[in-house]
């Protein structure tokens, strides 16, 4: 498994999308993280089976090792039966040599399947280990996945933004707007003309009103006034 150039392979997906603009950086970071499950997914079976074979063998040596251990007590009790008169002494002797021969091959086989299981046992530990990082970096990978995703949302919401900005002059929107300010700003100034006209006649018609306005009453208080000093006396006030 090349798991480095992988996870390399993903850390540039967005630096060339980027960049160079050739290729998207969500898909290429998508692609990047199925091609780490299935690493995941074949490291794990893999290691499922090292597992298997190191438990297989270390049963394969605690069998060799006991068979290794029932030949010796077998080469003993041959000894004991030709002692004992039960068997010839040559015969024992031959039987006894067979026993352990084979005590001691069982016994090379089981030292042959110890290291054997020693080996599976670290293939699995690396395993294990490759397994781990491998998880790690998914994880990894997918919160950096999320956060793609998001940059990539307002990246493009800003870029249309921008681009309705942009173009917002050459479709005339801002000059329309410019020319219909302009004509409120028009008649906002007339409406305060007219008014300005309208105070003006009402002022002038109040000026006229005051200059024709009847006298006579006023006329008559004067002529009172100067009778009451002269001590004139009219029929009325009699």
């Amino acid at each position: 498994m090349n798991i480095f150039k992988r996870i390399f392979r993903i850390g540039q997906a967005e630096i060339h999308a980027a960049v160079e603009k050739m290729e998207d950086p969500i898909k290429m970071t998508e692609q990047g993280l199925r091609e780490l499950r299935d690493d995941l997914a074949e490291a794990t079976e893999a290691y499922a089976k090292v597992k298997a074979l190191a438990i297989r063998t270390e049963n394969e040596q605690e069998a060799c090792q006991k068979e290794s251990a029932a030949y010796a007590e077998k080469a003993v009790l041959i000894m004991q039966k030709a002692q004992n008169g039960d068997i010839s002494l040559e015969k024992g002797e031959q039987l006894a040599r067979e026993a352990l021969s084979l005590r001691r091959k069982y016994a090379a086989d089981a030292e042959d399947l110890g290291r054997q299981a020693a080996t599976h046992q670290q293939s699995g530990k690396e395993m294990l280990k490759n397994i781990e990082i491998l998880k790690e970096n998914l994880v990894k990978w997918e919160k950096e996945l999320k956060t793609l995703r998001a940059r990539v949302k307002v990246s493009k919401a800003t870029q249309q933004v921008n681009k309705q900005l942009a173009q917002l002059d050459n479709n005339g929107t801002i000059a329309m707007l410019e020319r219909m300010k302009e004509k409120v700003e028009d008649q906002e100034a007339l409406a305060k003309a007219y008014g300005e006209i309208a105070q003006e006649k009402n002022d002038l018609k109040e000026e006229l009103d005051n200059l024709l306005k009847d006298d006579s009453l006023s006329i008559e208080k004067d002529l009172d006034a100067i009778k009451e000093k002269l001590g004139i006396v009219t029929k009325t006030d009699e």
